[in-house]
């Protein structure tokens, strides 16, 4: 376990705290796994979020009654710092018992204390329970699931990325992800949206190199950079947009995108299994 996880509550046992508590966030420097794939801070190929939704967020009026709501955080990939997941859920819980004035006054305190622990600014959207639009949609472009494509490799290996002459533009997802938690070794289930211009990717190759990471040990966000990576490299497209719908765990899920600079990036896309 690297350093900066050493005191996380990830994998330990936590009180759960239900008066409001900012201090339970746990920051992690993204410097950390950018210095493994050779990434210079200050000139980053890529630009994109880290989308959180939270599903267990509750507080009290200022009479005491009690109001639920679904958040939605977007973070920049160009902040300092990634938050660890269940610290998060600890800082979220401990709004259940703290009375605020208005949803406003929680929308402004969050983004406050969520912008001042990545060192970049938040933004925050509160839902109502039964709101059109957390329903769930679908991932454009093809399948690639129902390939036949023989795996003997289950950790992430870029060789597998292949490419031949003919220069395309597509849009391709498989919901075959499956990484794991760096820290507990817990399972993460997810589902990636890959969408390029350039050498065509070969769809049995790329399927392959996506299963590849079943038995990887890295953050969500780490993932999807070290994917969007190693496509960079291996096949130079001219346009990249990767991004990867994880399951929620916890109450919360997460969905980091990263794409080269002036892609339209697909946001506030849910799917069924989130």
């Amino acid at each position: 376990m690297s350093d900066d996880l050493k005191d996380a509550p990830l994998g330990q046992t936590s009180a759960y705290i239900t008066e409001y508590d900012p201090t339970l966030l746990y920051p992690i420097a993204r410097s950390v796994n950018r210095a493994s794939l050779d990434l210079d801070e200050d000139d980053l190929p890529f630009e994109g979020e880290d989308e959180w939704q939270a599903f267990e967020l509750s507080w009290l009026t200022p009479t005491g009654k009690p109001v639920v709501a679904i958040a939605r955080f977007r973070v920049p990939a160009s902040s300092t710092h990634l938050i660890e997941s269940k610290s998060w859920k600890l800082y979220l819980n401990s709004f259940n018992q703290t009375r605020f004035a208005s949803s406003v006054e929680v929308r402004r305190v969050l983004r406050q204390d969520l912008s001042r622990v990545v060192d970049a600014e938040v933004e925050v959207t509160l839902f109502g329970v039964d709101d059109m639009a957390l329903a769930p949609g679908r991932l454009p472009g093809i399948c690639l699931d129902d390939l036949d494509v023989e795996v003997d490799t289950y950790q992430p290996d870029p060789e597998l990325i292949i490419t031949d002459n003919e220069i395309i533009e597509e849009t391709v997802h498989s919901h075959l992800l499956k990484s794991n938690c760096p820290v507990t070794g817990q399972p993460d289930w997810g589902s990636v949206l890959i969408r390029y211009r350039g050498p065509a990717l070969d769809h049995h190759a790329l399927l392959a190199y996506i299963i590849s990471f079943r038995e990887h040990q890295e953050f969500h966000e780490h993932c999807v950079e070290r994917m969007f990576m190693d496509i960079l490299r291996e096949a130079e497209p001219d346009q990249l947009l990767v991004m990867a719908r994880y399951v929620r765990r916890g109450g919360l899920d997460i969905s980091p995108w990263r794409a080269m600079p002036g892609e339209t990036p697909i946001k506030t896309l849910r799917l069924m299994r989130q």
